[in-house]
């Protein structure tokens, strides 16, 4: 099997007791003239001592979704805290954001937010490991190509990037999810869609600038532009992990990755490298 290149088709995760908790918290920001909502999630570690730092996990919501998607009752994220002992920052990204500053829409500027003035404002506001090493960024579809977007484009923020079922090729979609509000239409506008697409941006990706890892189902409809990225990101020789697995663009596929994403980010953080 190539090195850094894993396909599974059944996984399992450890499960842990809950004993985190949760902040909601408003953020202010300059580019967009508002307070956006964020939800902080802590291992219960963090309020008994004072003194101990953590390494940061951002998780970026899909479409449709808001900085509570992930912090229902059952949520892995809640464990998962505590079982690597992490801080995991969501912020909310307005419905159908895309987490990029829209070229069309100037009251759009999610990357800005999150780049220039979230990660600032988490860093001095809470006990955070504050470098790149100790950073990582994760999210589902919207979230998903978020995450990598994001990851791409800052390289010098994020070292390690969790990608569940995103949408890392927007072109083949110009038709849903608000997508056009964003970017324009595609027909007008098509090197809006062609720069703002993870698969473009990973073109340009060298051997160990980030560590990925991608998960996705075998009936999900972002299948083909993750097979895609995969390729890609091997022709290239870029070392990442690729895992396709039953099932489909559901929260229940999610709960199955969300463990094996933050198994990969704590390996980075603890070793300097993502592995399974």
């Amino acid at each position: 099997m190539h090195k850094g290149l894993l396909i599974l088709c059944a996984l399992a995760y450890a499960v842990t007791v809950r004993a985190s908790y949760l902040e909601e918290i408003r953020v202010h920001s300059d580019a967009m003239n508002k307070d956006i909502p964020v939800m902080m999630i802590f291992p219960d570690a963090y309020k008994k001592d004072a003194e101990t730092r953590y390494p940061a996990v951002y998780a970026l919501h899909g479409a449709g979704g808001d900085h509570k998607r992930y912090a229902y009752p059952e949520s892995p994220l809640l464990k998962l805290v505590d079982q690597y002992g992490v801080i995991v920052v969501c912020p909310d990204g307005a419905k159908t954001s895309w987490w990029l500053d829209s070229p069309v829409d100037p009251t759009m500027k999610y990357e800005t937010f999150v780049i220039k003035e979230l990660v600032p404002h988490t860093d001095k506001s809470f006990r955070t490991l504050a470098r790149r090493e100790k950073r990582g960024v994760t999210g589902g579809s919207m979230g998903g190509h978020g995450a990598c977007y994001l990851a791409l484009r800052n390289k010098q923020v994020f070292g390690v990037v969790g990608n569940i079922y995103g949408g890392v090729d927007l072109r083949p979609f110009p038709d849903k999810w608000d997508l056009s509000k964003r970017l324009g239409t595609i027909q007008e506008h098509p090197e809006n869609w062609e720069r703002h697409s993870v698969i473009t941006l990973a073109k340009e990706l060298k051997n160990g600038e980030l560590s990925l890892v991608t998960m996705i189902g075998n009936k999900d409809f972002f299948l083909g532009v993750n097979r895609a990225l995969h390729q890609l990101l091997a022709d290239h020789g870029v070392e990442h992990y690729y895992i396709e697995a039953q099932g489909a663009h559901t929260r229940e596929f999610s709960v199955e990755a969300f463990p094996v994403m933050f198994r990969f980010i704590n390996t980075y953080f603890t070793e300097g490298r993502g592995h399974l």
